[in-house]
C-alpha cells in the first residue's frame, strides 16, 4: 500500500502503524493528521475512496465524519452564548416558544448539548423522507415529551441534536445552522468542512461502506441486539426514525443537508486543524472552553446502554474504560463518529488529532484503529 502525505522522523512509527491499517483486506481509505503546538507532525492518506475501489484516495478527499460533527456545532453554539445571543441555562422556549410543548418548558440548551434534555428519539415513526423535511422534524421535536424527566440522567442524541442544536443556531444567528458553522468554525481556520455540502465537491467525497464479519464489542453487541429486537426501544427510534438515518450517508440529499449532528464532511486535516484552534484559543475564549471541556454527564447512558461522559457536545476521556478513551491523557475530549472516524485534543500534550475512514467498524464510542494509533503517538511523544 502506497502511504501518500508527509511525516516528522520522530513520528515514523505512527507512519508504520497507518500503513499497517491497511493489512487488513477489508481497509479501502483513511487519512491521519496529528498537530502539535499548532505545528503539524504526520498528515498522511492512502487506499481508496470509491465504490468500486479503482479511484485512489486523494490529499482533498473528505468523507462523512458523522458524529465528529456535534463539537463543531457545539462550538458555534457557545460562540453564540459569547455574543449573548443565546444564553446555556435559559429555557431553548424563549427562543423557540413552540418547543415549550408536551412539559418541555423549563428544557435549555445546556441541557440539550449534554444530552439530559430527554429527546433522543422520536416515538412516531416518520416516513423516510421526512429525513430531509427540516421543517417537519423541528416541528415533531418541538411537540415531542421527553423520555425521562430533563436533567436526570442523560441519554444520546445521536441526530436529534442536530435538529433541536440547529434550530436554535438558525433562530439566533439568521441564517442555516450548516452556514453558520462553516462561517464561524471553518471559513476562519481555513478548515476543508462543511456542513451541507455544494454538489460541485461531490466528485471528492469518499464512499462509505461497512467491514464486514467483525461484530465488535459488548457494547455494540448490546447495541445491535436492542435494535434487533425491540423496534419501539428508544434506543431503535434514536438511529431508526426516521428509518433513512442508516441508510443515507452516500445519498445526494444527505450530502446537501445541513444536520449539524451527523453531516459534516471533511478530512483528517479538519480536524486536527479545528481542535488545535481549541487548543490555542482562535475558536473559544477560556471561560467557554471551560463550559466546552468541563464534565456534565458521567455514568450510564440511556441511548447507547455504555457509561458514558460528556462536557458540552463533546465526549470527555473515560481513561479506566477501553472503549470510551481516546487513550492520550484524561483531560482529553473530543468526537468519535460512527464507523471509526474521530477528532480530538489533549491539552497535556497540546496535540490535536484527526483520523477519518470510509471504512465503518461497528465500534460504539472509540474505534480500536484509532485507539491503536495514539498508543503508538504517545510512545513517539
Amino acid at each position: 500500500m502506497q502511504i501518500q502525505g508527509h511525516y516528522e522522523l520522530q513520528f515514523e512509527a505512527v507512519r508504520e502503524a497507518f500503513a499497517a491499517l491497511f493489512d487488513d483486506p477489508q481497509e479501502r481509505g483513511a487519512g491521519l493528521c496529528i498537530q502539535i503546538g499548532g505545528e503539524t507532525v504526520v498528515d498522511l492518506w492512502a487506499g481508496t475512496a470509491d465504490k468500486d475501489g479503482s479511484e485512489a484516495w486523494h490529499s482533498d478527499t473528505i468523507v462523512n465524519l458523522f458524529s465528529c460533527t456535534k463539537t463543531f456545532t457545539a462550538v458555534t453554539a457557545l460562540q453564540l452564548v459569547a455574543e449573548g445571543k443565546l444564553q446555556l441555562d435559559a429555557p431553548v422556549a424563549n427562543y423557540w416558544p413552540e418547543f415549550a410543548a408536551a412539559g418541555k418548558e423549563a428544557i435549555t440548551l445546556r441541557q440539550l448539548l449534554c444530552h439530559q434534555a430527554g429527546l433522543p428519539a422520536i416515538r412516531q415513526m416518520l416516513p423516510t423522507e421526512a429525513l430531509y423535511d427540516w421543517q417537519l422534524m423541528v416541528d415533531t421535536l418541538a411537540a415531542e415529551a421527553p423520555w425521562w424527566t430533563p436533567g436526570q440522567g442523560h441519554g444520546y442524541e445521536a441526530i436529534t441534536y442536530g435538529w433541536l442544536v440547529g434550530e436554535l443556531l438558525r433562530r439566533a444567528d439568521g441564517r442555516g445552522p450548516g452556514e453558520s458553522i462553516v462561517a464561524r468554525v471553518a471559513r476562519p481556520l481555513g478548515l476543508d468542512f462543511h456542513v451541507g455540502l455544494a454538489d460541485e465537491e461531490f466528485y471528492r467525497v469518499a464512499h462509505i461502506a461497512r467491514s464486514k464479519g467483525n461484530m465488535g464489542d459488548e457494547a455494540a453487541q448490546r447495541l445491535l441486539q436492542v435494535m434487533m429486537r425491540e423496534p419501539e426501544a428508544m434506543t431503535t427510534r434514536a438511529f431508526a426514525n426516521p428509518p433513512s438515518i442508516l441508510t443515507s450517508t452516500n445519498k445526494p440529499e444527505w450530502r446537501r443537508m445541513q444536520q449539524p449532528a451527523a453531516n459534516g464532511h471533511g478530512n483528517a486535516r479538519s480536524l486536527a486543524g479545528f481542535y488545535s484552534g481549541l487548543l490555542d484559543g482562535s475558536l473559544l475564549e477560556a471561560d467557554m472552553l471551560e463550559q466546552l471541556t468541563r464534565e456534565h454527564s458521567i455514568g450510564p447512558d440511556k441511548t447507547l446502554l455504555t457509561q458514558t461522559r460528556f462536557g458540552l457536545g463533546c465526549m470527555l476521556d473515560q481513561p479506566q474504560l477501553p472503549n470510551a478513551t481516546f487513550g492520550l491523557g484524561p483531560r482529553a475530549f473530543g468526537h468519535p463518529g460512527a464507523g471509526g472516524s474521530v477528532g480530538f485534543a489533549d491539552p497535556e500534550h497540546d496535540v490535536a488529532f484527526g483520523f477519518v475512514t470510509n471504512t465503518l467498524g461497528p465500534y460504539v464510542l472509540m474505534d480500536p484503529r484509532a485507539q491503536k494509533l495514539v498508543g503508538i503517538l504517545a510512545g513517539c511523544l
